[in-house]
């Protein structure tokens, strides 16, 4: 397949296990603050909450590119295609599942993300990265012709429609929490990815100082611009994940960048004792992801803490969640190779 070397006989790069960890961790603290905060809390938590937004979720899909790079490269052209089909159709099926109960669900579209990259796998190098550069600007088109608000209700963050055929597709591609269009981008440049090196130092700290820089522009560029515009054109220099502009998606993958070369950096050995928790752990992103919606989610309900707290009190809850499956992790790892959900999708898509 053109641009993509077999990797098939080399060691599993255990770093990008634990960016899946750090991943996970990440969308926990975002989603836990999302369901119980109250936009109260010191400068330095709402801070730290803010960093991880829209990022967490960024490096997720990046991940999920590397993994849909590493796929290709291992099996045969028709396989691949036929395996990716069925696991979209089986994210599709627990996403919507999921949604019910958490709107922000990102599993569905990771499906659609799936079937695109299904198709795009087999371009060449240079034309995914045009087309990852001009999604975002796609996206600013878009903006000009649809509504973006179209759904929304910005107090409640809910969203009108979405089980309608209309309301569904308008969410899918463009204006709901993880659009196609631009994000489709992010699993685009872990495709991107997935053709270097990533068993080389020098990859591994383009990835760490590339991604450092790419942030820090977006950020010095926000800045930069912000006071010059007014109304809603200040959203064209924001970093925020909704909308997401172009500037947030350069964070996002100067981010993404940051954290998986620095943890291929980390990780460049089999993991210790100390580490290898870590590794378990994002090795069951999956099945924790859903965990932390129905299992956390689910708890803080019923303890009657959704809505009203503040900051610390989600990094707190946060906390806690990720010690449970860190704990959980580990035992389960004892008794079965991969983790719950992923063992299903692994039996009924291959």
């Amino acid at each position: 397949m053109n641009g993509i070397r077999s990797k098939a006989q080399l060691p599993r790069l255990y770093g990008l296990d634990f960016a899946r960890f750090l991943a996970f961790a990440g969308m926990v603290f975002v989603n836990f603050h999302v369901v119980t905060g109250s936009g109260t809390g010191s400068a330095l938590a709402q801070g730290f909450l803010g960093a991880l937004e829209g990022k967490a979720a960024a490096t997720f899909v990046v991940l999920a590119g590397i993994g849909l790079g590493f796929g290709a490269a291992r099996a045969k052209p028709a396989d691949f295609r036929a395996t990716i089909f069925k696991r979209a159709l089986f994210l599709l099926a627990i996403g919507l599942i999921n949604a019910l109960i958490f709107p922000a669900d990102i599993l569905h579209y990771y499906a659609i993300y799936f079937i695109f990259g299904m198709v795009l796998i087999s371009f060449s190098t240079k034309i995914l990265i045009v087309i990852g550069l001009l999604l975002p600007f796609v996206f600013v088109g878009l903006t000009d012709v649809f509504d973006y608000d179209a759904g929304w209700n910005w107090v409640t963050f809910d969203y009108t429609g979405f089980w309608t055929a209309e309301g569904f597709v308008r969410n899918l591609m463009y204006n709901g929490w993880h659009p196609v269009v631009p994000w489709l981008s992010f699993l685009v440049f872990g495709m991107l990815i997935s053709r270097m090196d990533l068993y080389a130092s020098r990859t591994q700290n383009r990835l760490v100082f590339g991604g450092a820089i790419t942030l820090g522009i977006a950020y010095a560029l926000s800045f930069l611009f912000t006071p010059f515009l007014v109304g809603e054109e200040v959203m064209l220099a924001s970093v925020s994940p909704i909308p997401p502009f172009p500037l947030y998606m350069v964070a996002g993958v100067g981010a993404a960048a940051l954290v998986i070369g620095g943890c291929l950096k980390l990780f460049r050995r089999e993991p210790n004792m100390f580490g290898m928790p870590f590794i378990i752990t994002g090795k069951q992103a999956l099945t924790l992801y859903i965990a932390h919606i129905i299992l956390g989610m689910g708890s803080l309900e019923f303890l009657g803490f959704l809505g009203g707290q503040s900051a610390e009190f989600s990094i707190f809850a946060s906390s806690l969640f990720i010690l449970f499956a860190l704990v959980y992790a580990v035992i389960w790892a004892r008794f079965f190779k991969t983790g719950p959900i992923e063992g299903l999708m692994r039996r009924i898509a291959g």
